[in-house]
């Protein structure tokens, strides 16, 4: 048991026996880890991971750092906080699945304005389920209370992940022609990005997120919004092991017209039917209610699509198998096109 305590600083706002606490109760979460490489315990000054390149023949390290942004506010006003976690690791290990890389580790940061240890201690069980998604494990992480800064019970979190690749496995955009095909994996729902409009759209400060709505199922829409972000590790390494994946762009923020194109090489678009896309109802519910236009939908939400693929004519078919096998629903969305830059959806 440490022996530090300083009761000037817990006067001053910042309670560091309550950061013990925390680190003690995540513990248990941060092991479920441990069989991915991470060798030690935690709370050393650096996060140690045991690096096996036994089938990496030139190893090139890939990394993504990103938030969970202001679904955060769903979650404060839910008072839920053992998923969000997931959607923090979720945006980081996507990204990087898009040179072709397994995620190998992941650190997270947490800021509040009070320690809540059994709080923390929720937020980093998420964080490590995410982990355990994605095959990689939670090797540290920092919680630092901002006393004056945030309000009590808020916080903000990130993180980042560290993945590796094969320098000659890593995905080559360029290598994308006219007449391939785009294949869709479908996303579990919102995801992470686009809460701003959503907490505008459905003025969620005075909205009942609890009362289950019929169009989303019966779900509430507290519970839908809070559905955390697809993690696509698995699916996508098993994948990229059988078929010749040319390219992938993970959906997020800026929706479709930002993202596909950061997948394809200049001078190439991508044309996709209005009708192939299977737009989940939530995206629906969010246009009818704050009478957003379409473009501005597929501007801002992943719309039912969380992550593209684009193979040749000749690998569509056993893509959509092979994904369907890992429990993708996965379609054709579209096809390349030359001449043209962007994304059309006619």
């Amino acid at each position: 048991m440490s022996k530090s305590f300083s009761e000037s600083y817990k006067e001053a706002g910042v309670d560091i026996t309550a950061g013990y606490k925390s680190v003690e109760l995540m513990k248990e979460h941060i092991a479920r880890t441990a069989q991915f490489g991470n060798p030690v315990d935690i709370g050393g000054f650096g996060g140690l991971f045991e690096l096996d390149l036994s089938d990496v023949q030139n190893p090139v390290l890939v990394s993504g750092t990103d938030g969970v942004g202001t679904k955060l506010k769903i979650a404060f006003l839910m008072d839920k906080h053992d998923t969000i976690g997931i959607d923090c690791v979720a945006m980081c290990v996507n990204d990087i699945l898009c040179v072709g890389a397994k995620p190998l580790y992941f650190l997270d940061y947490i800021a509040c304005g009070r320690n809540y240890p059994d709080k923390i201690a929720q937020i980093v069980k998420g964080v490590a389920e995410g982990c355990v998604q994605s095959e990689a494990a939670l090797i540290g992480g920092e919680t630092a209370e901002h006393p004056g800064m945030m309000p009590e019970d808020d916080y903000d979190l990130a993180g980042f992940a560290v993945g590796v690749v094969d320098k000659e496995k890593m995905l080559d955009k360029n290598s994308v022609k006219e007449g391939d095909i785009i294949i869709a994996i479908p996303s579990s729902g919102v995801h992470s990005n686009g809460f701003s409009l959503i907490r505008k759209v459905f003025d969620v400060e005075k909205a009942d997120l609890f009362a289950p709505i019929a169009v989303l199922g019966n779900k509430s829409l507290g519970e839908v919004l809070l559905t955390p972000t697809k993690i696509y590790v698995k699916p996508i390494m098993n994948l990229l092991k059988k078929v010749n994946v040319k390219s992938i762009a993970h959906i997020t923020g800026g929706g479709f017209y930002e993202n596909i194109p950061r997948a394809l090489p200049e001078g190439m678009g991508a044309l996709i039917p209005r009708s192939n896309v299977r737009v989940l109802p939530i995206f629906n519910l969010i246009a009818y209610t704050g009478d957003i236009p379409e473009r501005d939908m597929f501007n801002t939400f992943n719309m039912g699509v969380g992550m593209v693929v684009i193979v040749s004519p000749n690998d569509a078919d056993d893509t959509i198998s092979i994904l369907k096998e890992s429990g993708e629903d996965a379609y054709i969305l579209g096809h390349v096109v030359s001449d043209s830059e962007g994304v059309t959806i006619c």
